[in-house]
């Protein structure tokens, strides 16, 4: 569900921007006044196994779709929303930086859409409602698979909105929405029955993870969690990339099926010029793949390439929010 700089106008992609900017700056005044150690290399990690997990897009049958994993609402629950929209912000700039995975543009709309509707709205609406305070295997699948769904659906709504505000005329908003909601409901259930999984396995491995989310406090060390994330984060990145669909994910899809084409010509004005230009000289791994993207690769090479660009993106994604962890907590510390 990235958008590209295409869907968008500027005045729309610069008012999601501050959006996201302001909804970023909330959470690291919050993150600064709650931040605990442990949570910092948390951040780092997960971070890392979001960027890796949203490279594996699974087929959704009878569609000629795909998706993939958003992550919100996983985060959300393990560390909490503020830190949470700081390590997503994080892995959808990484994304677009260096893989030219959403637009720059876009960046702000990605960011709301992927990360301040899970963690602020379907989290502590939903899941939080649901699981409680002493959470149970149970409620966590429940909670889990109502909060992803509602996340994914709000953001998909986003989408259509925020290309509707921008006068994108090829894509009618009823017919945009028609076709979006339901494809994001399929790619919910999944997220909710992955996010259910990880959380659960968490939960019986150091419940004070989820008790302590976004708070201070609890005992113990997280070592052994976070050295199976890392462990879980390498093989999705460094394997499990191999057998990603060859569909389009389900932005793309609706798009193709309002339009008949899977490229939209949208906004082409200075600024898409101007930003598409930058992307395309900051994008080491283009579509996470060697070279272009639009020259077929041989298999191997192409498995080579989609390993060796999420490892290296899994470990820009650790640094880049486990930086931002560690700034927020020497702020904290300092007089």
């Amino acid at each position: 569900m990235h958008m590209a700089d295409a869907l968008l106008s500027p005045a729309v992609g610069a008012a999601m921007w501050a959006a996201a900017a302001g909804a970023i700056a909330c959470c690291a005044k919050k993150v600064k006044d709650d931040l605990d150690d442990r949570r910092v290399p948390l951040m780092g990690v997960l971070g890392a196994f979001v960027f890796a997990v949203q490279m594996v897009n699974f087929t959704i049958p009878g569609t000629g779709s795909s998706g993939h994993l958003g992550g919100g609402m996983l985060l959300a629950i393990l560390l909490g929303p503020a830190a949470a929209l700081i390590t997503m912000a994080s892995v959808l700039t990484v994304q677009a930086l260096f893989f030219a995975d959403g637009g720059l543009l876009a960046l702000g709309s990605n960011i709301f859409n992927l990360g301040a509707l899970p963690c602020f709205v379907a989290y502590p609406l939903i899941y939080r409602k649901i699981a409680g305070g002493s959470p149970a295997r149970r409620r966590i699948l429940v909670g889990s698979l109502l909060a992803a769904v509602t996340g994914l659906q709000l953001g998909a709504f986003g989408v259509v909105l925020e290309t509707s505000l921008s006068g994108i005329s090829e894509l009618p908003p009823g017919t945009f929405a028609l076709l979006m909601q339901p494809i994001h409901l399929a790619i919910g259930i999944v997220e909710g029955l992955v996010t259910a999984a990880v959380v659960t396995l968490v939960w019986q491995a150091r419940p004070e993870v989820l008790a302590a989310a976004g708070r201070p406090g609890g005992s113990g060390s997280w070592r052994g969690v976070l050295a199976a994330l890392a462990v879980v984060t390498v093989l999705t990145a460094g394997c499990l990339s191999w057998f990603a669909s060859v569909h389009p994910d389900g932005l793309e899809w609706a798009v193709s099926r309002v339009t008949g084409s899977a490229e939209l010509a949208g906004q082409e004005g200075r600024l898409h010029s101007v930003l598409a230009g930058l992307q395309a000289r900051t994008s080491v791994f283009p579509d996470y793949s060697f070279g272009t993207p639009e020259v077929e690769q041989e298999p191997a090479v192409a498995e080579a390439g989609a390993s060796i660009a999420g490892l290296v993106g899994g470990g820009l994604t650790l640094l880049l929010s486990g930086l931002a962890g560690l700034l927020l907590k020497k702020r904290l510390r300092s007089p």
